[in-house]
């Protein structure tokens, strides 16, 4: 899942991306309101975290010039606490609304809550073979066999999942999981999908996880 937080006070977005990244999601940042709805227009996004108090472009302007082409769902955050901010980020098409200082784990908890609504949002449960992944609960299954996975080996997984049966570039993966421009000579996605196949694959009679050679990877069940 990919979010983009528009927020100009530089601690709280590096706390709210260092959470998120944590969490296993993949954070763009946007320190104004021109360059955050720039990036709302032109990149594809799961959820957007958008401040009210924005240099350039003010949040609701923001809002406003994004709910003419887009319904990704946006979750206003602002330190003004009154029914009548409110009611116009709601009126403008805001999904929920959070008042600073917060509890990161309402942030989270409000984030799950918006990703579960969103039109196009994927199953709770997401199942290929004996793989049974709660995407909710973020709990890893080979039949009765729990498997533990950090929060990017999860990220990788769900990928592969989303995509389940596409052959999936180092580009792609690199820009999901780790939000960063692939290197040739990096071979950090490597390592990973090595790493995933460790704990989710090599024990299991079912390979899962395939290498295209020149062009990636993709997860399938093959007979």
């Amino acid at each position: 899942m990919r979010i983009l937080i528009v927020e100009d006070e530089s601690k709280t977005a590096a706390y709210i991306r260092k959470g998120l990244t944590e969490a296993g999601y993949t954070a763009d940042l946007a320190a104004n309101g021109k360059d955050g709805l720039f990036l709302a227009l032109h990149e594809r996004f799961d959820l957007i975290i958008l401040d009210i108090m924005l240099p350039e472009l003010d949040g609701i302007q923001v809002l406003k010039a994004l709910r003419e082409e887009k319904q990704t769902p946006v979750l206003l955050l602002t330190a003004r606490d009154t029914l009548d901010d409110k009611i116009r980020g709601f009126d403008l098409g805001a999904d929920d609304y959070l008042v600073k200082p917060f509890a990161y784990a309402e942030l989270l908890a409000r984030i799950r809550s918006l990703l579960r609504r969103s039109p196009r949002r994927l199953p709770d449960i997401l199942e290929v073979a004996d793989l049974t992944v709660d995407i909710v609960r973020r709990k890893v299954k080979r039949g009765d066999t729990r498997v533990d996975l950090t929060a990017k080996e999860f990220a990788l997984l769900q990928l592969l999942l989303e995509k389940h049966g596409e052959v999936l570039s180092r580009t792609l993966i690199a820009s999901h999981v780790w939000d960063m421009n692939f290197d040739s000579d990096s071979n950090v996605v490597d390592v990973a999908i090595r790493r995933l196949r460790v704990k989710m694959d090599d024990p299991f009679a079912k390979k899962l996880i395939h290498t295209v050679r020149g062009m990636g990877y993709v997860l399938e069940e093959r007979k």
